[in-house]
């Protein structure tokens, strides 16, 4: 390890880690949990990491989605996952040994309401969720909630549409109110939706529409992705009715800032059009209303979003507290290969990749945060920032240098961004315990500093092993950042 040349970290700096109850609870048919949109994910076996990824984006169909509910001949691995739902509490206390002062996970909307438009929650998911966030309290761990990462119930999609409804704006409230009731004095920092803006990477999870539910698939992922936006403002709205003057409400994107190919203005005004059009969401939730430039973006596309006059006040009302972003490679456009379309990108030839294809780049979270910040200057948190990678346990070590040489880079950029002036309050690598992975489904894409003996196909002990990452992240935490 060596001194951080930038050690700027506040003496009360969230060093935490982050998972989804998704991609770690498993224990679906415990306590009355319903399925929800992530429980109907087949592993693809035998398919290579970018075939796995191209089915990712383009999402289910109707037709695949019910099957898959009934589907016997396929392993579903977020059914199951590292069974957290049982283990939580020496899984937390191993945590608590790596010297963690916050911990991020999410709540299964699922478990709490099955169908999502039940009349009543679920007592028995929400007392062992209490009993969870008592366990992190306990060790002096700080709650950091999701209300909604990847857990939908399916009925929604089924019955509903996905978020396309304006129905499901109230169940969400619902449910988020029900969270907010309950846990009030126990959890302070909420987010409400994870990555809200990943409405076309992942469509299917990110807003459980079926890629062949709508006749404009584009309209729908922009009217479904608005109503998510209404539904966090309604919940703001409540939260600043409650007598907790210390909780914040939060959201969360991935950062999709993108870099000119070069100095070429059609190259850097496409970036800048790229970049803009990511902020969108952040726009709304932090400005309180669409920037003109969406608003065109949507005319020029004949796209017709249904914004009222009570949602646009609604919107610049309750205006969110605190910005969280994932960050795990940037991206690069080229204005004679990318259209003015988002998520049109292309590889940056600079960059070493992970082998999932994900461009490395330290300097890039750097970047974002201080763009984020001089944009809104909103509390910002690092909820996701971690180094996927297959791991070999040999007589039960995991010498991963790779992940802290990567994770270390990256705290480093946090350390400078801070020193220049950028409000970061917490860095959540991702995810402290191996889990299963949210857009490919394996366990083999590894991302912990805690190696969990699970395979792609379900088989293993469950064991924990502490990697070698483990002992770096303790000792960083020890010395504030100022170890890396």
């Amino acid at each position: 390890m060596k001194d951080n040349q930038f050690p700027y970290f506040p003496t009360d700096f969230f060093w935490a880690s982050a998972q989804a109850a998704s991609q770690a609870d498993g224990a679906f048919t415990i306590d009355g949990k319903g399925l929800n949109s992530s429980d109907v994910q087949p592993y693809h076996q035998g398919l290579s990491n970018d075939e796995i990824q191209q089915l990712e984006q383009q999402g289910m169909t109707l037709e695949e989605i019910r099957k898959n509910i009934t589907d016997k001949d396929h392993y579903f691995p977020k059914r199951f996952a590292i069974d957290f739902y049982n283990t939580y509490e020496t899984d937390l206390e191993l945590l608590k040994e790596a010297g963690l002062k916050a911990f991020r996970t999410s709540l299964d909307w699922s478990r709490i309401f099955p169908n999502g438009d039940d009349e009543k929650p679920n007592e028995a998911a929400l007392e062992h969720y209490e009993r969870m966030i008592d366990k992190m309290l306990e060790l002096e761990i700080e709650p950091i909630i999701t209300m909604l990462h990847y857990e939908m119930p399916i009925n929604l999609t089924l019955k509903y549409g996905g978020w396309v409804n304006r129905d499901v704006i109230d169940l969400f409230v619902k449910y988020g109110k029900v969270l907010l009731d309950r846990f009030s004095g126990k959890v302070k920092y909420w987010l409400l939706i994870n990555q809200i803006n990943m409405i076309q990477v992942e469509p299917y999870l990110s807003l459980e529409i079926a890629s062949d539910q709508y006749e404009n698939t584009e309209e729908a992922q922009y009217q479904a992705v608005h109503n998510q936006m209404v539904a966090c403002a309604k919940i703001q709205q409540y939260a600043k009715t409650l007598k907790d003057s210390k909780l914040k409400i939060g959201i969360m994107v991935a950062d999709g800032t993108a870099y000119p190919k070069s100095c070429k203005p059609d190259d850097v005004v496409l970036a800048m059009w790229h970049n803009r059009m990511q902020y969108l969401f952040t726009d709304v939730a932090f400005k309180g209303y669409y920037p003109k430039f969406a608003l065109n973006y949507f005319s020029e596309r004949e796209l017709h979003i249904k914004i009222t006059e009570d949602d646009k006040s609604l919107l610049s009302e309750n205006t969110l507290d605190y910005m969280a972003i994932s960050y795990y490679f940037s991206q690069m456009v080229d204005s004679d290969v990318n259209k003015k379309i988002p998520y049109s990108v292309t590889d940056n030839p600079n960059l070493s990749a992970t082998p999932w294809g994900w461009n490395i780049d330290p300097q890039g979270l750097y970047n974002s945060l201080s763009q984020y910040w001089d944009r809104y200057e909103k509390p910002i948190l690092v909820a996701e920032n971690g180094f996927g990678n297959y791991d070999d346990l040999i007589n039960d070590q995991v010498h991963d240098d790779y992940r802290s040489a990567y994770l270390g880079a990256h705290i480093e950029q946090i350390g400078r961004a801070i020193y220049d002036g950028a409000n970061i309050f917490g860095y959540c690598m991702w995810g402290a315990i191996d889990i299963v992975s949210c857009s490919s489904q394996q366990m083999s894409k590894r991302y912990g500093m805690i190696y969990v003996d699970i395979d792609d196909d379900g088989n293993g002990t469950r064991q924990r092993f502490k990697k070698d990452s483990f002992y770096w992240y303790q000792n960083l935490i020890q010395s504030n950042g100022k170890l890396i």
